[in-house]
């Protein structure tokens, strides 16, 4: 495990997850103090300062991203931001668009690596690999300094696709539950909540859409990178 840990790769690793989680926040943050929900803004949150978002999630925020790339060789956590609840009930589509406003900011940031590597291969510093994988959606010509630009953009890409399409399967505790709540009649989406309110069933549903994921992912990416390579014939 030890013997082959990478502190550059792993580095590179925590700055796109740090940067990804930060803006993933301060967007739902941002769209509750805008629909009229200041919870997060009094806490703190609603902001690109990492600090306080590592503060409210310590754990998930450094601790299992460092383990997860120890054993696995990539890294995954969490973090979360308050909203009131009451507020929350009350106005079930402003809070559907404030979980909404999550994977939009994921989607922006993969657009972002997009348009990098677009830039990259019309300047002729990145060109599209023989092969792709999730830190290897481009590579550089040389080594060196654009190497690992071509890393860090690669994991960007890849990394934010991944946590929108993730949040997105609309089970609890993920966004894309309270996004569907915003659609259910008030019965529906009172029942709904309730249910997906018990610790056990959000256990359940992280582990469910994880398999979902699993499943759907690897599909979605590639249509993501044939999309960033048109005419490529990436299989």
């Amino acid at each position: 495990m030890f013997e082959s840990f990478n502190v550059a790769m792993a580095m590179v690793w925590y700055v796109v997850l740090l940067v990804s989680f930060v803006f993933h926040e301060a967007a739902h943050g941002f769209a509750a103090m805008k629909l009229g929900d200041p919870t997060a803004y009094h806490n703190g949150q609603v902001t690109l300062d990492p600090l306080p978002h590592i503060k409210r999630e310590p754990f998930g925020m450094i601790v299992v991203p460092i383990v997860s790339y120890l054993f696995a060789g990539w890294m995954i956590g969490w973090a979360s931001t308050p909203y009131d609840p009451v507020w929350a009930q009350a106005h079930r589509r402003k809070a559907a668009l404030m979980a909404l406003a999550g994977p939009v900011s994921n989607l922006i940031l993969v657009l972002v690596a997009a348009i990098a590597v677009r830039v990259g291969i019309g300047l002729g510093v990145f060109q599209a690999p023989a092969r792709i994988t999730f830190t290897q959606i481009t590579e550089a010509g040389s080594p060196g300094l654009a190497n690992s630009a071509a890393i860090l953009i690669s994991i960007m890409f890849s990394l934010n696709l991944i946590l929108m399409v993730f949040n997105l399967i609309p089970l609890a505790p993920l966004d894309g539950s309270s996004i569907l709540g915003g659609f259910l009649s008030d019965s529906a989406a009172r029942r709904y909540e309730a249910l997906w309110s018990q610790p056990g069933y959000r256990i359940f549903g992280l582990i469910i859409a994880w398999n979902v994921l699993d499943v759907i992912f690897g599909p979605i990416h590639l249509l993501a990178v044939n999309l960033l390579y048109p005419g490529a014939p990436y299989q």
